[in-house]
């Protein structure tokens, strides 16, 4: 099989437009240095870090991450093309798997050359990357501090406070929410699962059944805490602050704490207007 007589894959270009510019460089589409099966459209697209391979076979797309040296043989995610939402089903799980798990292997390998500080310096570039696109957006991110390392935070107009936090030397962050649990429901079904074959099956607290009613996703810990994802995926809580009791009066309006992680750069900037 020669690669140029193989055809485009169709849902390539698609994907890469939900996928965000970083630094102002788009991904764009191209032919797949090589062929994951032969005689099957297939393309690649990358944004000049990352590249993923694009398959598409019998009303089955496929996305492998492309590496150097190495042939990939199990997909990263899958979906049926014939459905409506499958280019959203795909660009779901590169944002929330597999360019996060790029970014960690090249961070770790950073790491092992250069050491921590060269990590922590390529992700300061990363949290500055993304507080200009917050302030294109209205916020006002500040320079913040933790123990575990350097970030940003920012207040919003219903008084939520976010933080994004390089925290660790692995490639990614972590994300922080305080405030009224409105000022999550713009940015959960964006970090959230997709909802899949998920149905309610809380019974518990009045604070955990707002919202698993709302968001299936979420499971129920205990009376005053929820959380999502998990091996292979994005994954968080939410919780009520230890100053609140599970039997108080729940509304929109009720006080939460939450965190999310490993959360990619690219997940950050997708998800960034939902968070001012």
């Amino acid at each position: 099989m020669t690669l140029s007589a193989v055809a485009p894959a169709t849902t390539a270009a698609p994907l890469a437009a939900l996928l965000p510019a970083r630094r102002g460089k788009a991904w764009t589409v191209g032919p797949a240095p090589y062929g994951i099966r032969n005689n099957v459209a297939t393309s690649r697209i990358t944004d000049g870090r990352r590249a993923l391979i694009v398959v598409e076979q019998a009303g089955r797309v496929e996305v492998y991450a492309d590496r150097p040296d190495t042939f990939p043989v199990h997909p990263d995610a899958v979906a049926d093309s014939t459905d409506p939402a499958s280019v959203a089903t795909l660009a779901a799980r590169a944002l929330r798997w597999i360019l996060p798990l790029l970014d960690a292997e090249a961070a770790h390998a950073v790491n092992a050359e250069q050491g921590w500080r060269q990590v922590l310096h390529h992700k300061g570039t990363a949290l500055t990357e993304f507080g200009f696109h917050l302030i294109d957006h209205g916020a006002h991110p500040q320079d913040a501090e933790r123990t575990d390392g350097p970030g940003l935070a920012w207040t919003t107009d219903s008084g939520a406070e976010w933080g994004v936090w390089a925290n660790g030397v692995g490639g990614n962050f972590a994300l922080t929410f305080e405030g009224p649990l409105s000022g999550l429901y713009a940015a959960l079904p964006v970090l959230l699962p997709p909802l899949g074959a998920h149905t309610p099956t809380d019974a518990g607290s009045a604070f955990t059944r707002h919202l698993t009613d709302r968001f299936p996703q979420l499971r129920p810990i205990d009376a005053d805490e929820v959380d999502f994802g998990g091996h292979q995926d994005l994954h968080g809580w939410i919780a009520l602050p230890s100053r609140a009791e599970p039997t108080d009066p729940v509304s929109d309006a009720t006080r939460v704490c939450a965190q999310v992680g490993p959360v990619g750069i690219d997940l950050l900037l997708a998800a960034s207007t939902h968070m001012v």
